[in-house]
């Protein structure tokens, strides 16, 4: 790229964070002739580049982390160099030119962080030393030649190194400021020279092996030190010396051993603000310490304070803002530390707390509280007059407000206290009777004649003021006092200073806004703009007048003439000026406006502004791709690739930009959310980009148009379709953070400095309108030009960009965009964190309900009461059925049970299943029971005598059940044999129900004895149910209900056993054995009945001429049985959880977020993906979260499980909940015990799932609580 001339007249360039190893430095450099200041920090060099000789100007550089070994090189033949910053390299001593330090005006060097074993050769040459750093180096020895050289240092740190001895000169140091001495063996130091350093206002003696005998007597001569750090050094109590400085503000005395503080700790540090006594060996604080109303910060974390130990006046320091006392032995805090009202940081972690204050609500300013790992901690309520409702989403998630909905009563201890049992506070109100005293001795007789005399000057201003108005209203009104200044913001387009200085300043019209022109263009005006012309005259009485013209100019276009008369009165509103706006046209103009320039004015042809009007000319579009991402925010960014078919990624979507056409291109593996929101980018591209010009085309993988090919290979039509592989590293990938520069504009010379940010979080407040930004993002530079720019900024930056381009090595595809604050393209908006979202819609809502309620989601919420039904959270559970009541049931049911048939799928067809098989399913089988039900018919007319007239009816009902491992291939053939079949047979009588495994109803589950569930498949061709070769192992257990006991096949381990139920272990014949061997342990907890039933079902399922049945009970196992279990573990003897347990379910799917109860016989597919779901197990209580549930409904989840979670509290008082977390495929041992027969979950091959799971880290924002509200992850 040829030199654009602008390098000359740089005066400085922040180039940190590129890369310039390997030689890639810029030759560019050496243009910039008059460059006084360089950074070039993080830019990985390991040479000083010899382009640094051609800066003979430069004053200021900084080379911090980078990889120098040596300075060696050019530095030396810097004259004007005064200032070097070389920390965190790999210096050595060696590799320091002793050269360096002849230089004249070197002021400042920093060379911390690096490999030197001495202190430089001829570093004390340099004499003119202000500021010196050479910590963090292993230098062992200070030579004593260099004190007696550097006496005008101001700050000397020397910390982290080997220093055992100081040289006796540095008492020279009489200007010294700051000195850090921290993290050296100087145990045998008298450190005798400290008193000498009378300017000294700054000491750090960190870990030097201080002891009350290596300290100075006295450090009285330092009356201007502020600052003392004494931490890490052992001491057992504070030195006498410290006492003797009474300027003290800042005060570090944490990692000592001090056991107390004296008592006259305000007399001895009257003016402290800082304390910190931390990690020491303290019992309590002195009440001295609270008349230092200065403090205001206190750290006295992991001592052995408890309550007594705070003073309880600590309430007197009004100025604290931050108090961490965590790792102590504090019970409760004393009144008064809620009673700092500045106090902004509280940390009492780690520590016994039981409650806390009830001010501690009242603290407005209040941002950190930390109260972890206080686990009897139950915060006080809120009072109600201060009480903030708890809304989320515009929604009260308040237990007072649930209840009320759910018509629920408010139980005792909830809401608002009543007035009777209301505590007075006596602190309150001794202030209340203070303030109200200090009030009543302001009302002297004086004050009441000085009021008195107010009162009457108030009123006869009052009457005064009336009867002008009342003159006023009868005279009519002059144009001038009629005009009102209307209520707009004409800041956004004249600066806050115009009109306020004599002198005159003139606007040229572009885009419709007015933008300030610099004085050497005062007088020339352009024939097709329009100007705005402001002469401001200071009057004789000191006051200002303003005269405004606005010219026009003869090939203007119609817009600039309309924009040039408006802002013209809008100038004058602004100003409140009483002239009038004066119209002047080209070749037209007045004497008056003539005389306003020194010179003729001078027409110039053409315009140098744009039309704020569309164009006809169609602005030309480059062939660009960009690959998209989705960040952790869920924003969408926008990589620029390269435009090949190698670039593409069967993972990715990726947007082709041919101009007026757009492609979007749909990776197989992508995820349909991005597909939605790389549709609704497109659209807006077309929207603000083209004028809606651009036809989109979208398009999937392996199904292109031939165009989407040739825009894709530059026109040229591909011989073969090409291969796409997945070459990302989905792992190592970051979006690339730019760097951001702002164009610096003086009095001849400009600059480049940084835009300092932290990482990920460039927003677009770091950007000011009156500024011009150059963002460079390595394959895009950006340069974004702000409304209230100056033009000669605007064109500096525009060459600027242009030699940075140059500069730096980057990809063929890269180039440079402008940008206008306004007009930002969408590429640009992606780089930041907040600029523009494509649409701020959650995608659970339907397109029905975007389009009623509008894309703002959270704007919307702000007006709208949202929709949530949270009853059931506060029905009670629903109560086990009796044994005599679900025989009853049974047998009503049985009784009207007519005839049933059994089928099942084998082959791809159903065939009848073989009656000793009835009871017996398998997980991996699909299973048809026709059931054939009477249904007695009544008549109207019918009596007792004629009752057998009436003939009775029938109905039929199909049992479809699939087990949990079995294919939808089942219910397809089904649905397409057995149930026409049956259709044509029974017409309308026929009801068709399908079930899943463990989702059987009541009904279903009376018809057969036993209920038993083999794993995996059925095998063809045996009537026998078990697999002779195989170790079996059965659960028995019903959930509530004695109808809704199963015997299911579980993995053979020891862990799964239960105290409360009965199981059945089959271990097959070996050699040693010749029949088989059967175990029903019965557990000691185990009800007798299933007891039976499980004796029952051995005999049934296995043949007693090839297996021996023991019945062996709890405690009495033989060694084979817990050999065939994988050993004997530990397992629950407690199954009190079954009268607990509860499974609610979130969702979105009714159009509102309502909590809905599965019954009491849930199972483990209860656990939808789509969902979120609740577990109650008695003692924790559970959100488990769907791989594919929205974030709107974690977070109303998270907010509907504490509220459930309070109403537990207070509704069974003996069990306290915790509300834990967990996710699909991490649950433990806690959540799983609740489910019968739990096993892996169903995989399921959705290549979006695996996406996710790489690319998107599950980001939860949950709020901070305390004590059990808050949530663990499982």
């Amino acid at each position: 790229m040829a030199s654009t001339g602008v390098l000359p007249f740089v005066r400085g360039v922040d180039f940190s964070r590129n890369e310039f190893q390997d030689e890639h430095f810029p030759r560019e450099v050496k243009d910039m002739r008059n460059v006084r200041w360089l950074k070039l920090n993080r830019t990985a060099m390991d040479w000083i580049p010899e382009e640094l000789a051609a800066v003979t100007k430069l004053e200021s550089l900084s080379l911090v982390r980078n990889n120098l070994v040596t300075l060696h090189g050019e530095l030396a033949s810097l004259p004007c160099l005064r200032y070097l910053s070389c920390r965190h390299n790999r210096i050595k001593n060696c590799g320091i030119p002793p050269e360096l330090f002849h230089l004249d005006e070197l002021l400042v060097l920093d060379l911390s962080f690096n490999d030197l074993r001495e202190v430089p050769h001829d570093l004390d040459k340099s004499r003119g030393l202000l500021v010196l750093n050479i910590s963090h180096n292993s230098i062992q020895t200070i030579p004593n030649q260099l004190f007696v050289n550097l006496t005008d240092l101001l700050y000397l740190d020397l910390s982290h190194n080997c220093l055992e001895t100081l040289p006796p000169q540095m008492r020279r140091l009489v200007s010294l400021q700051s000195l850090v001495l921290s993290d050296n063996p100087l145990a045998h130091n008298q450190l005798r020279h400290l008193p000498s350093l009378t300017a000294l206002k700054s000491l750090s003696l960190r870990n030097t092996e201080r002891n009350l005998q290596n300290m100075p007597n006295s450090l009285d001569s330092l009356v201007d030190l502020t600052e003392l750090d004494l931490s890490s050094n052992g001491l057992p109590r504070v030195p006498d010396a410290v006492f003797t400085l009474k300027s003290l503000r800042r005060l570090n005395l944490s990692d000592n051993c001090l056991t107390q503080i004296t008592h006259t700790i305000d007399e001895d540090w009257p003016h402290l603000e800082v304390l910190n006594v931390s990690r020491n060996k303290l019992n309590s604080l002195p009440h001295s310490l609270c008349k230092l109303t200065n403090l205001r910060r206190l750290y006295v974390n992991d001592n052995h304070l408890d309550f007594e130990g705070i003073p309880g006046g600590i309430g007197k320091l009004y100025n604290l803002e931050v108090f961490m006392a965590a790792n102590n032995n504090l019970e409760l805090i004393p009144e008064g530390v809620v009673r700092c009202g500045k106090l902004k940081k509280l940390i009492l972690a780690n520590n016994r707390l039981i409650t806390l204050p009830d001010a501690i609500h009242l603290l407005t300013d209040l941002s950190v509280l930390d109260l972890s790992n206080n686990p009897d901690l139950i915060m006080p309520p809120k009072p109600s007059e201060y009480a903030k409702r708890l809304e989320f989403y515009n929604i009260d998630f308040s237990l007072n407000n649930q209840l009320r909905l759910a018509g629920a009563p408010t139980p005792n201890g909830v809401g608002a206290p009543s007035r009777k049992s209301q505590v007075k506070d006596p602190i309150a109100r001794k202030l209340r009777l203070v303030r109200r005293a200090r009030e009543n001795t302001t009302n002297t007789d004086s004050s009441k004649v000085l009021k008195g005399m107010t009162d009457l000057a108030k009123e006869k201003d009052r009457l005064k003021c009336e009867a002008e108005l009342s003159e006023q209203d009868l005279k009519p009104k002059r144009w001038d006092e009629a005009l009102e200044k209307p209520p707009l913001d004409y800041s956004d387009f004249f600066d806050e200073d115009v009109g306020q200085l004599p002198g005159l300043t003139i606007w040229e019209i572009e885009n419709f806004v007015p933008n300030r022109i610099e004085d050497a263009l005062h007088g020339k005006f352009y024939e097709g703009d329009c100007y705005i012309v402001l002469r401001t005259v200071l009057e004789d009485n000191q006051n200002l007048n303003w005269f405004i013209y606005y010219w026009i100019g003869s090939q203007a276009a119609l817009d600039k003439k309309a924009c040039s008369a408006i802002h013209a009165v809008n100038l004058r509103n602004y100003l409140g000026a009483n002239c009038r706006t004066i119209r002047e046209e080209q070749t037209e103009e007045s004497v008056e406006f003539l005389e306003l320039f020194p010179e003729p004015i001078v027409y110039i042809e053409g315009g140098r502004t744009a039309s704020g009007f569309f164009t006809v000319e169609e602005a030309e579009v480059a062939n660009r791709m960009y690959r998209l991402h989705e960040l952790h925010n869920r924003q969408l960014f926008m990589e620029t690739v390269s435009l090949e078919c190698a670039a593409l990624d069967s993972r990715f979507i990726f947007l082709l930009d041919s101009g007026y056409t757009i492609y979007i291109w749909n990776g197989k593996k992508s995820k349909n959310t991005m597909k939605q929101k790389a549709r609704l980018l497109a659209e807006k591209i077309n929207k603000d980009e083209r004028k809606n010009k651009s036809e989109l085309i979208f398009c999937n993988q392996d199904a292109e148009p031939p165009e989407f090919w040739l825009a894709l290979n530059a026109g040229e039509p591909l011989q073969e379709l090409p291969e796409i592989s997945e070459h990302i590293n989905v792992d190592q990938w970051r979006p690339y953070d730019a760097i951001v520069y702002r164009v610096g504009l003086g009095m001849g010379y400009l600059e480049l400095p940084q835009v300092e940010y932290k990482p990920k979080s460039l927003t677009r407040k770091h950007f000011e309108t009156k500024n011009v930004y150059i963002m460079d993002c390595c394959s895009d530079v950006f340069v974004w030009i702000g409304r209230k720019s100056a033009r000669l900024v605007r064109a500096a930056a525009l060459k600027l960009a242009q030699e940075l381009f140059s500069m730096v090595n980057r990809s063929e595809f890269a180039v440079v965009v402008r940008c206008l604050e306004g007009t930002e393209t969408q590429t640009f908006k992606s780089k930041f964190l907040s600029w523009d979202t494509v649409v701020d819609v959650d995608f659970t809502r339907t397109a029905e309900s975007v389009q009623r309620t509008g894309a703002d989601l959270t704007k919307w919420v702000t007006h709208q009461q949202m929709k949530i039904d949270l009853s059931a959270l506060f029905m009670p559970r629903q109560p086990s059925m009796a044994k005599s009541e679900a025989q009853q049931l049974a047998e009503e049911w049985n009784g009207d049970l007519e005839a049933m048939e059994a089928f099942v799928l084998e082959n791809k067809k159903f065939v009848k299943l073989p009656e000793p098989e009835f009871g017996h399913f398998y997980s991996g089988n699909c299973y048809v029971f026709l059931c054939r039900y009477w249904v007695p018919m009544e008549s109207e007319n019918a009596s007792e005598d004629n009752e057998e007239d009436v003939e009775d009816d029938f109905t039929c009902v199909v049992y479809f059940w699939q087990g949990r491992d079995a294919s939808n291939m089942g219910w397809l053939t089904f649905t397409f044999s057995l149930q026409k079949k049956f259709e044509s047979m029974f017409a309308n009588k026929l009801e068709v129900l399908k079930t899943h495994q463990q989702q059987e109803n009541l009904k279903f589950l009376s018809h057969f004895k036993h209920f038993i569930i083999h794993k995996g498949k059925r095998p063809i061709g045996s009537v026998n149910t078990c697999r002779p070769n195989e170790v079996e192992f059965f659960h028995l257990r019903s959930n509530s209900n004695p109808l809704t006991l199963r015997c299911i096949q579980i993995n053979p381990s020891s862990a799964a056993l239960n105290s409360a139920f009965c199981y059945i272990l089959k271990l097959p014949a070996d050699e040693s054995n010749q029949m088989g061997i059967t175990y029903v342990w019965i557990g000691a907890e185990a009800d007798e009945d299933e007891a039976k039933i499980a004796e029952q079902m051995a005999l049934q399922m296995f043949d007693s001429d090839f297996y021996d049945i023991s019945i062996i009970t709890e405690g009495e196992e033989p060694p084979q049985f817990w050999h065939r279990l994988g050993g004997k573990t530990a397992y629950e003897r407690d199954a009190s959880y079954m009268r607990y347990s509860r499974l609610f379910r979130c969702s979105n799917e009714k159009g509102y977020f309502a909590v809905s109860e599965k019954c009491s016989d849930f199972c483990q597919d209860d656990l939808i993906d789509e969902d979120i779901m609740v577990l109650d197990n008695g003692t924790q209580v559970f959100i488990w979260l769907g791989s594919r549930c929205s974030e709107v409904e974690v977070k109303l989840a998270y907010k509907s499980a504490q509220v459930y979670t309070q109403n537990m509290r207070i509704k069974q008082t003996d069990r306290p909940r915790t509300l834990m977390l967990t996710m699909k495929g991490k649950e433990t041992r806690k959540f799983t015990k609740c489910f019968h027969a739990w096993s892996q979950h169903k995989s399921v091959s959705d290549p979006r799932l695996i996406l996710d799971k790489q690319m998107l880290a599950i980001n939860y924002n949950n709020n901070q609580t305390n004590g059990t509200n808050g949530v663990i992850n499982d």
